[in-house]
């Protein structure tokens, strides 16, 4: 399970700092930082205005990179549903 941890805090701070989101949207922030600091592979989101979003996906990960972390992936529901399945069906 993801926590909120003290890094997870700080980062979601350096994307307010870095313009990514503003503060009112901080919850939103938070959600990517906890899934970066927590070493997800990816996120997979309905948020288009905050999360999935075209212009904000390449900061975060140029934020996480200035912070130590690595890159952090990020789908719409509609880029996943059915992966996996063409193996499935060969």
């Amino acid at each position: 399970m993801a926590e909120i941890t003290f890094k997870s805090l700080n980062l979601r701070d350096a994307y307010i700092s870095a313009g990514i989101l503003s503060p009112r949207w901080s919850d939103d922030a938070l959600h990517v930082a906890i899934a970066t600091v927590s070493r997800c592979t990816m996120i997979v989101s309905w948020n288009f205005q905050h999360i999935v979003n075209f212009r904000k996906m390449p900061l975060y990960s140029a934020v996480n990179t200035l912070q130590g972390y690595g890159p952090i992936a990020i789908y719409s529901p509609m880029e996943v549903v059915g992966y996996g399945k063409e193996e499935e069906e060969i």
